[in-house]
Order: C-alpha cells, then structure tokens, then sequence
C-alpha cells in the first residue's frame, strides 16, 4: 500500500474517538469494517456523518475507512463528522470557509456531568418532604 493518498482526521464527540481516513474513491464508507447503512440503522446518523460531504460536494470523491470507539450510536456518528471535516481540511484548506459556518470545525464540549453525593443523578433529587 505504499504510495496510496490518504487524508486523516480525527473526531471525538462525549466519549465517543473516530479516526477517519479519506481515500480517493466512490463514496463507499466503512465504519469498523462493515457498510456505513449496516453499522448505523437510523437515517438522521447517517445524515449526520455525510454533512460535511454534502456541504463540500465531495460526496462521491472519497472512500472513508472510519474505526470509532466509546459511547453511543449518537456521539459516535458526530465523532465522524468531526473526523471527515477535519480530514476534507487537510485535502483542500479552502473547505474551511464552508466548513467553518456550519459549526463543523468545532469540537462540542459537552459532556456528561458527574453524579453528586446525596444525589440519584447530577442533579435530581430525591422525593422532598416537608413532614
């Protein structure tokens, strides 16, 4: 495999880590081995990962070979969208400009919040009573 192009990004999104990479190719995507429709069922995840395709028009340009790791269906399908525009930057920087408005670029810091003591959760709080 010497000599093959290949761009490299990667995402994390909760606690969820995607690295992609971007082969020149036909639109096939591969996430940990299997077809990108096999791995996430639904269609708004699916949606999700191909945002920064759609956006750059390079939907059909590129093969993504995606492994992910942690977390949810949900944060792991953002993990790659942040890895795929990250790795569209390093193949053309001026991506960037379109990337960059649609909040592409930025890594989401939320993440879940620690249970307190005297607590069920984070927050909620256990049944009050006045008598």
């Amino acid at each position: 495999m010497v000599g093959v192009v290949q761009y490299y990004g990667t995402g994390r999104r909760k606690r969820a880590i995607a690295r992609v990479f971007l082969r020149p190719g036909s639109g096939k995507l591969l996430v940990n081995g299997r077809p990108l429709e096999e791995y996430f069922e639904r269609d708004i995840l699916r949606m999700v990962i191909k945002q920064p395709l759609n956006i750059t028009e390079t939907v059909n340009r590129f093969d993504a070979y995606i492994t992910v790791k942690g977390g949810g269906k949900t944060g792991q399908a953002e993990a790659i969208r942040s890895g795929i525009a990250r790795a569209l930057l390093e193949y053309n920087s001026e991506f960037r400009q379109k990337l960059k408005p649609a909040g592409l670029l930025r890594r989401d810091p939320r993440k879940k919040e620690r249970k307190k003591y005297g607590k069920p959760k984070a927050r909620k709080s256990f049944q009050f009573s006045k008598r």
